[in-house]
């Protein structure tokens, strides 16, 4: 398989702009696919990097965009619903995880095999699973098994998720799955939203404190996608990838609040009193900080049962080693006069 030309969905965000420099360097072609133009203003003065404006929920656009492409890089994903449902109601009222998460990467699956490309790279999430405890990790898990079923060769099954009243017959992709602990890096949301929060609260209540993590470098998993594109030892294969170290949630808050020079009081609270804290966030208008979704998918530990697959000849970085250029007092304070023109 010689891959030239890639589509890549999600291109425009957090992992995607990482990604979409890699595979530029690398020497790659990229399509990535945006809502808004605007929003991909990174990518989009790269030489070899094609920014289109489609509705990737549309099959005939992602059909027509593929069209051409040796492969396809899916890396779209959504923490929080604004529109919530469940997967027994009509399909109109499966929520925001269900058409982002499992619909998006069913109609991926089709246009892919309806416009020749072999090659799909499909980004889930630590503890997909459809019988996981919350809708966010219940619905990645649909979402990766629509996925690997479209890379297995057509087969009479009725129960496949892929297929029949759940889900597709297999088309033979070349497909591999992506399975991250919380990513981190300068643009995250989640090493800076409690930065951000430690500057403005002196008390910090901490809902699930003993939550266990396994951060991984954004840098670390954009080069395992682009290690494997055209790496046949990767087809088929689902990945599991974490950072060198594990954290509780407490000591990631604890290590945000000392790279950032914070003295506030953070409160462990317990489990009858996280899940309130979640339930009263959960209601109040804005960006949701946390969700009863979000706590439930804490429950299980993101962690990784082995190391960073070595195939990727990939040393993952620390925490400890990243985060302080950007968590900083000092970065921020360069980044405040940037923005001010100074």
């Amino acid at each position: 398989m010689n891959i030239k030309k890639i589509c890549v969905l999600g291109g425009a965000g957090f992992v995607g702009t990482h990604m979409v420099n890699k595979l530029e360097m690398a020497g790659y072609a990229v399509r990535v696919l945006t809502s808004k133009r605007d929003h991909a203003k990174n990518v989009s003065v790269l030489p070899k990097v094609e920014v289109v404006e489609a509705n990737i929920f549309d099959s005939s656009e992602l059909s027509r965009h593929f069209s051409g492409m040796d492969a396809v890089v899916n890396l779209v994903g959504i923490l929080n619903e604004g529109k919530a449902g469940r997967v027994d109601k009509p399909m109109a009222r499966r929520g925001d995880f269900h058409e982002v998460h499992v619909e998006l990467p069913r109609k991926v699956v089709h246009a892919c095999a309806a416009t020749g490309v072999k090659r799909l790279l499909h980004m889930s999430a630590l503890n997909a699973d459809p019988n996981a405890p919350s809708a966010y990790l219940r619905s990645k898990g649909l979402g990766e098994a629509i996925v690997r079923e479209s890379g297995m060769q057509h087969s009479e099954n009725e129960n496949w998720y892929l297929n029949g009243p759940k889900f597709v017959h297999g088309y033979g992709l070349a497909v591999t799955v992506f399975r991250p602990s919380v990513i981190f890096g300068r643009e995250d949301s989640f090493t800076n939203m409690f930065a951000r929060l430690l500057k403005i609260a002196p008390v910090l209540p901490l809902a699930s404190p003993g939550a266990k993590f396994q951060p991984v470098f954004v840098e670390d998993v954009a080069q395992a996608f682009v290690a494997s594109l055209n790496n046949q030892a990767t087809f088929g294969q689902r990945y599991d990838l974490c950072g060198p170290k594990v954290y509780t949630l407490r000591e990631l808050v604890d290590l945000v609040a000392r790279i950032t020079g914070r003295n506030s009081k953070i409160i462990n609270l317990s489990p009858q009193l996280s899940y309130l804290m979640a339930m009263v966030m959960e209601w109040i208008p804005g960006p949701k900080l946390m969700t009863r979704d979000n706590y439930l998918s804490m429950q299980v530990d993101s962690v990784c049962d082995c190391e960073f697959p070595r195939i990727f000849d990939v040393k993952p970085r620390a925490l400890e080693a990243i985060a302080p250029d950007y968590l900083s007092q000092s970065h921020h304070y360069h980044g405040f006069r940037s923005a001010a023109g100074r």
